[in-house]
């Protein structure tokens, strides 16, 4: 028996590993619907979504079906919620502010199953189609499938990078662009030299430790590629009410430039029949 993880194999295969933030939506038609535009993993957002846990079961449920990897950020050191979420559907955790190799270290210590971590075992969720499976061989194959992801956030965890990469177990390193910008007195400064050299010891740490890189919070398609360039591989690509807007700003401003455009008369006739 196998689980895939759809976001590993993409990592694995050296290809982008792409995500999208699900925070606005409750609906597990959005597994469908991201796996359709070309997504890799959901980033199912308990740590500033409204997002329950059983939201985030019942979408990551779907999402194995979908063929989209799920995977939960919980808030810092919530390992109730991360060890549950993993439990009912999710194939990762992503932990935030992560600073010490230390933290790290306790991060899988309860994500992960002995021997490599200390997790529950609490029977066997959806990952399997709900069928049984031996302790032993259950436990070894959702090890394997599923990604530990801890966030730098900070300049200290920068600086601890290499030491945080070479715990075994940590799968990801990923930037919260954000916060570190805002740690660094230059917020929403994705172009800065600063930032750039924070992706460069990052990317570094990863490359010698055998983990993956990535890149969360830049969002313009003119800075992206500078990161991905240098070498990040799991990149958060978006979020999905930013997407819902942006969709719904071009369709609006396409029908009223359209109005616009009709002859002053025909614009009226148009604008009367809407009443």
């Amino acid at each position: 028996m196998t689980v895939r993880n759809v976001a590993r194999e993409k990592l694995e295969q050296g290809k982008l590993s792409l995500g999208v933030g699900v925070r606005m939506t409750r609906s597990v038609e959005i597994a469908k619907a991201m796996a359709v535009a070309g997504f890799d993993w959901l980033f199912l957002d308990m740590e500033h979504g409204v997002m329950s846990l059983e939201s985030c079961a019942q979408i990551a449920t779907a999402a194995l079906d979908a063929g989209i990897a799920p995977l939960a950020r919980v808030p810092n050191g919530e390992y109730a919620i991360a060890t549950r979420a993993l439990d009912n559907g999710a194939l990762g955790i992503i932990m935030p502010h992560v600073d010490t190799a230390a933290e790290a270290r306790e991060v899988v210590s309860k994500l992960k199953y002995p021997p490599i971590g200390h997790r529950s075992v609490g029977g066997w969720g959806p990952h399997y189609g709900l069928r049984s499976s031996s302790v032993g061989e259950g436990a070894r194959i959702l090890n394997e499938a599923n990604l530990t992801v801890v966030m730098l956030e900070t300049p200290i965890a920068i600086a601890n990078a290499a030491e945080i990469a070479a715990v075994p177990g940590v799968d990801v390193l990923l930037i919260g662009s954000n916060d570190l910008c805002a740690e660094m007195g230059i917020p929403g400064d994705f172009g800065s030299d600063k930032l750039r050299d924070c992706y460069a010891t990052m990317i570094a740490a990863c490359e010698k430790a055998g983990k993956w890189p990535g890149m969360a919070g830049i969002y313009n398609e003119k800075i992206m590629p500078r990161y991905i360039e240098m070498g990040a591989r799991f990149i958060l690509s978006g979020q999905d009410g930013n997407f819902l807007m942006a969709g719904a700003e071009s369709r609006a401003s396409f029908l009223h430039r359209t109005l616009d455009g009709l002859p002053a008369d025909r614009a009226q006739q148009e604008q009367a029949s809407a009443y």
